[in-house]
């Protein structure tokens, strides 16, 4: 038995009549925060760069989506389990590559075209799928943003260089400064909104993921911070007892600093 199937055979038996009590109870419902909480712990591995720590929690990661698919069998009609998520990826693969399976003449470029012609295809109902359906709204604001957008340029919605983006990020500033003389709470929020997404979009072109962007200036700017605090705890104050001047010069020594690891919370 391959390491994989014993692990389906794990789950099919902790959900079993003689199974754990806790994996029973289980619905896709309850397990929703357990399977966020994994992707972000192997995203901090990955962070890390830490191969031990990425294989670990992938494989708790893996354990989560099998437990969930092996929920499947526990409907009424059993509509599916493990063995038909697995024959239905395996599947859909196949058919959305098939410069690789099929024959067709390999790609220049990485096979993007190929692949979301093939995801056109499988609308409902034989009917065209929209571009847009396979990115969920459930996605963090600037991931779904990023690829929105790379969506759009796969049929050349997009512009040519990041240039053209920074143009538009430019006038995108110029909007919301004109909301903000305004002082509409609406419009404001609208054009904060347009320049974020501006912004997200010129992650694509210069090689820069936004949200792995953010989130490295968020590590940054929490070690910077924490700098700061222990430099005034040193001299017996709070930041709170200082002024601007010395804020300033807190913050401006804490980036001439050596960045440590990022810190837990």
């Amino acid at each position: 038995m391959s390491r994989l199937a014993h692990l389906a055979d794990i789950i099919d038996r902790l959900r079993g009549p003689e199974g754990c009590p806790w994996d029973q109870a289980q619905t896709w419902s309850s397990m929703r925060p357990y399977l966020l909480e994994e992707c972000h712990e192997v995203l901090d591995a990955i962070d890390h760069g830490d191969p031990a720590a990425v294989q670990d929690e992938l494989g708790d990661l893996l354990f989560v989506v099998l437990l969930i698919a092996r929920m499947g069998e526990d409907l009424p009609d059993r509509s599916f389990g493990i063995e038909a998520v697995a024959r239905g990826v395996a599947d859909k693969m196949v058919r959305r590559h098939p410069h690789v399976f099929a024959g067709r003449e390999r790609p220049a470029g990485p096979g993007i075209e190929d692949w979301e012609r093939q995801k056109a295809k499988e609308g409902p109902d034989g009917q065209p799928r929209s571009r847009m359906a396979g990115v969920p709204r459930s996605l963090p604001a600037l991931l779904r943003t990023h690829r929105q957008t790379e969506k759009a340029a796969s049929v050349g919605f997009d512009w040519p260089d990041a240039a053209g983006v920074l143009d538009k990020v430019v006038e995108e500033l110029g909007e919301l400064r004109e909301a903000l003389e305004r002082g509409a709470p609406g419009p404001i929020e609208h054009e904060y909104g347009d320049l974020l997404m501006a912004l997200g979009s010129l992650g694509r072109h210069i090689g820069a993921a936004p949200e792995s962007a953010l989130r490295r200036a968020n590590d940054r700017f929490s070690q910077r911070f924490r700098s700061m605090e222990a430099a005034a705890w040193a001299s017996g104050r709070s930041l709170s007892d200082l002024d601007d001047a010395a804020l300033d010069a807190l913050w401006e020594a804490a980036k001439a600093s050596p960045s440590p690891a990022p810190e837990g919370v």
